[in-house]
């Protein structure tokens, strides 16, 4: 019995050792590199790897902790690099518009320069030539029966208008007589610098809206004298335009004169507190300016109201220097007491419309050559109103173009001059007139000057060719103000030649078989530059591109206040 009982345990165990091998062999097979086993892999060793991946992980995080220092910041922050060349055109752009900014300056004086010689030339017209023309057509007038009935018109249009300018000067001169300019001084120089700070914002608002709405009056008044007319009694419409013609001249020369003496009280101040603050002001205006949208039109606008701004402070600072050196018994020594002051108005004017046209260009892509076409539009203004057959005087198309009106500042002027200077016996009569012939020579020699730059200008822009069409016949007994920019475009012509026709101030038709519309007025019409979308326009001016829209820009006021127009 107990010898089977051990061969049965033996037996026992062998089964057992022979399943134990068939269990070990089925393991290994279901092991992953096994037969083709699909159970997971033993418990065991999935947590050795994962306890071996772990420790790995800790051993580099220990590392990382250890490495991190401010030594090794530093000098990852010292060596670490970067490649501009990844990013190629932003940078040339960015770099484009450094070298625009640097050319502004230049490009701007020259607009600057060659429009305050406009406003020059306009202004010494009044003193010069004015006075001549007026004296040919008054003795035409009285020689007016040695002509006899040959023709129908007793004066031209041309010397009607040069009348009335004469007529509306010399009544306005005596009518400032009325105003003391001492009692002024006086009254302002009792006031606060703050209050008249304020005035002197507000009289700055009023001059342009006075050169807005005077413009207007003028021109009403010389197509009312000029117009042709059916019935004589048609004639007496001129009497209310001309009064209302000389109160403006004369309202808006007092304003001027208020000016005058507002800057004339701030150089005399004694901590000049009033002239840093009127200073101060002109940079106030780069704030109105510079964050507002523009356009190429809006900036000539601006770039007109700077020119003629620039303009009438210099005759400003005359008046003043002339009224300060006639107190002071004309001491030289006194001028150059003010000539400090002086240079520095002018040097915060330039900088202010340096800083303020830099920054306009840059916020809204403009180039520096457009400063160019703004000379070449003026020059074409010049240019085309010294034509036989031209449709209004050249101080008229300024005033127009610029808001610069000559008269009122040409009476305040006559007016400071005749009081502040003595004219008694026969050499300082002689004197008087040496000094209105050396007028009369700078008045010309600008005017050849002007015209020559001018003619140079207009060729360097390749616009000769506009100043050479004939006008078209206008409908009578109606003025063209406005022109119609609906002309079909034949032969090739395409509507934006219609366009850039408004460049000049001599209306352009179409060359063949277009009929014409309404005539433009040589003021009426206004600057068109490239911008935009741009199309080719004929194979003679491939070369040139206008702008296609926004025709409403054509018939923009010229008297927009600094030309802050936002789309």
């Amino acid at each position: 019995m107990a010898g089977v009982g051990d061969a049965a345990a033996s037996g026992e165990g062998g089964g057992g050792g022979a399943d134990g091998q068939e269990r070990d062999g089925r393991g290994e097979a279901e092991q992953p590199g096994g037969g083709g086993g699909h159970g997971p892999p033993p418990a065991p060793q999935h947590t050795e790897t994962l306890g071996f991946y772990e420790s790995d992980r800790r051993r580099e995080r220990r590392r990382g902790r250890a490495d991190l220092s401010l030594l090794r910041f530093l000098s990852a922050e010292l060596t670490r690099g970067y490649f501009l060349e990844h990013n190629e055109a932003k940078y040339t752009e960015r770099r484009e518009r450094v070298y625009t900014c640097m050319r502004i300056p230049r490009e701007l004086e020259k607009l600057m320069f060659f429009g305050i010689f406009l406003c020059l030339d306009a202004f010494l017209y009044v003193f010069t030539l004015l006075p001549l023309r007026v004296f040919l057509a008054l003795f035409r007038l009285l020689t007016l029966p040695c002509y006899g009935l040959r023709d129908r018109r007793v004066l031209q249009p041309a010397q009607v208008c040069d009348i009335l300018k004469g007529v509306i000067l010399v009544v306005c001169y005596f009518m400032m007589h009325y105003v003391d300019y001492s009692m002024m001084y006086h009254l302002i120089r009792g006031q606060s610098v703050i209050k008249l700070y304020i005035i002197y914002n507000m009289l700055e608002v009023a001059d342009r809206l006075f050169s807005s709405f005077g413009q207007d009056i003028l021109d009403a008044l010389y197509w009312t004298a000029t117009e042709p007319k059916e019935r004589k009694r048609a004639h007496i419409g001129v009497i209310p335009h001309f009064f209302m013609a000389v109160l403006y001249v004369f309202l808006h020369a007092i304003l001027i004169m208020v000016q005058a003496t507002t800057l004339n009280v701030a150089f005399n101040s004694h901590n000049k507190s009033l002239l840093t603050i009127m200073m101060s002001n002109n940079f106030v205006e780069i704030k109105g300016s510079v964050f507002k949208k523009f356009e190429k039109n809006n900036l000539f606008q601006m770039s007109n109201s700077d020119i003629k701004e620039r303009f009438t402070n210099y005759v400003l600072l005359l008046i003043v220097c002339l009224r300060n050196m006639e107190q002071f018994s004309w001491n030289p020594d006194h001028f150059w007491v003010l000539f400090p002051d002086v240079c520095m108005v002018i040097a915060s004017e330039i900088a202010v419309d340096i800083v303020k046209h830099a920054f306009i260009t840059k916020f809204n892509d403009i180039t520096a050559d457009v400063y160019s076409e703004y000379r070449a539009s003026l020059a074409f203004d010049l240019v085309s109103s010294r034509q036989k057959n031209a449709y209004t005087d050249y101080s008229d198309s300024v005033a127009r173009r610029m808001g610069f009106i000559p008269l009122p500042l040409a009476v305040l002027l006559i007016r400071v001059v005749t009081s502040s200077i003595k004219v008694q016996g026969i050499l300082s009569y002689a004197c008087v007139i040496l000094f209105y012939f050396g007028l009369i020579t700078l008045k010309i020699l600008n005017s050849i000057v002007l015209l020559g730059k001018s003619c140079q200008y207009v060729k360097d822009a390749k616009m000769e060719e506009k100043l050479f069409n004939p006008p078209p016949a206008s409908m009578p007994g109606k003025p063209g103000s406005k022109s119609q920019n609906k002309c079909k475009s034949s032969q090739g012509l395409s509507t934006e030649e219609n366009l850039s026709a408004s460049v000049t101030s001599q209306p352009v038709h179409q060359k063949e078989s277009v009929i014409p519309l309404l005539v433009t007025s040589n003021s009426d019409q206004f600057l068109t530059t490239p911008d935009g979308d741009e199309k080719d326009i004929t194979q003679e001016n491939s070369e040139l591109k206008h702008r296609s829209s926004k025709k409403d820009l054509l018939e923009i006021d010229r008297f927009t206040i600094c030309g802050n127009r936002i789309d």
